[in-house]
């Protein structure tokens, strides 16, 4: 048995995955037969876990000369709506086929069985994903630019996919969908607090009550931020792929520009816990008004509402970040020893930028 730094677990066997108290993400005996299955590559299997695993878990598994992409949902019990590994892996399919860039998905796990949850495989891409640190192949002047500019067109590319017809159309119901969101996370908020925070339904109120008529229907990817789109390792900045649709819809599409601008990082912007993408703060990057004029230059939207949804941005994010700390407090996450125990103020602070987009008087909440 193999254990990662953050105390993931990773077995060789299922007979030592039945004798955990806590199921192991990642077995890889199963694994291997699953692989073997579907003619992805052959030999032993080598992992090493992808990112920092806050919902979904992604590893790179390489199997001899081939590498390859395993993302599954975090153990059970957790709400299986926003961990749909089946429904992930079936949008990006669409999405590729319209030229959208996405991973190719090379097989989908259905089989509880297997690992306890379902599961896809996808390509494995070599490129650059751009969070805290400038890479030094993307940072001239020009290619700040050209990154921020890419940015905002892989948006654009996302939005004008034809949602009217095809499977695309089946795949969720944009009319109502703004009060959907409202109402949706304002249920959510008992069931994941431990704590009294009159912000939460103060704002969630004020959403509720000046909700926008929707000017369009289209992909929505749920958290697009640059730390989720990887680049291209190499001048002139371009991006290779789309990242992590576990919150894909069909919807508004201002909900997606509202969530990049509300989280995005500029000089003299107060940091939040979704600040994940921190080197837009240096000059050369688009400010915030910079990604607004260019999607505006793209899409032929009235942008006047736009503090509503980077307030439902913040609001929304503010009651999942919640039920993170929630379930760190009941010691649910025991290797979590920086972002659960930030949220303790991270949460209110969310509420307070929340607000300021709202242009809601603090004295008033």
């Amino acid at each position: 048995m193999h254990t990662t730094p953050d105390g993931t677990e990773v077995v060789a066997t299922r007979a030592e995955a039945e004798a955990l108290a806590s199921p192991p993400l990642l077995i890889l005996d199963e694994v291997t037969a699953f692989f073997d299955a579907h003619g992805l590559g052959a030999g032993p299997l080598a992992w090493a876990s992808i990112g920092d695993g806050q919902s979904n878990v992604t590893y790179r598994i390489r199997r001899g000369n081939d590498d390859f992409v395993l993302r599954r949902g975090p153990r059970p019990p957790l709400p299986r709506s926003t961990h749909d590994m089946v429904r992930e892996a079936r949008i990006q399919q669409l999405l590729r086929v319209q030229g959208v860039p996405v991973p190719e998905i090379l097989a989908v796990c259905e089989d509880e069985s297997v690992l306890g949850v379902p599961f896809y495989v996808m390509n494995y891409l070599d490129g650059l994903v751009i969070t805290n640190t400038i890479p030094p192949a993307l940072s001239s002047p020009e290619d700040r630019r050209a990154t921020s500019a890419a940015v905002v067109d892989a948006l654009v590319r996302i939005h004008s996919v034809d949602v009217s017809s095809g499977d695309l159309a089946g795949f969720g119901k944009p009319e109502g969908y703004l009060s959907r969101q409202v109402s949706r996370f304002s249920s959510l908020w008992e069931v994941n607090t431990m704590r009294t925070l009159p912000d939460v339904a103060r704002i969630g109120g004020w959403l509720a009550d000046n909700v926008p008529d929707s000017q369009a229907a289209a992909v929505l990817h749920g958290d697009y931020r640059p730390g989720n789109l990887m680049f291209a390792p190499q001048s002139p900045a371009r991006v290779i792929a789309i990242l992590d649709w576990e919150m894909s819809a069909i919807g508004d599409p201002l909900a997606d520009l509202g969530y990049l601008t509300a989280t995005y990082s500029e000089p003299g912007s107060e940091s939040t816990p979704l600040e994940l993408t921190g080197v837009t703060r240096h000059p050369g990057y688009f400010t915030r008004e910079d990604v607004i004029n260019a999607y505006r230059e793209r899409m032929d939207l009235d942008l006047t509402a736009l503090p509503w949804y980077q307030a439902l941005a913040l609001w929304k994010a503010s009651i999942f970040c919640e039920a993170i700390y929630t379930r760190w407090l009941k010691g649910e996450r025991p290797h979590d020893t920086v972002f659960g125990p930030s949220l303790e103020e991270g949460v209110p602070q969310l509420l307070r930028t929340a607000a300021q987009f709202a242009g809601l008087d603090r004295a008033a909440l």
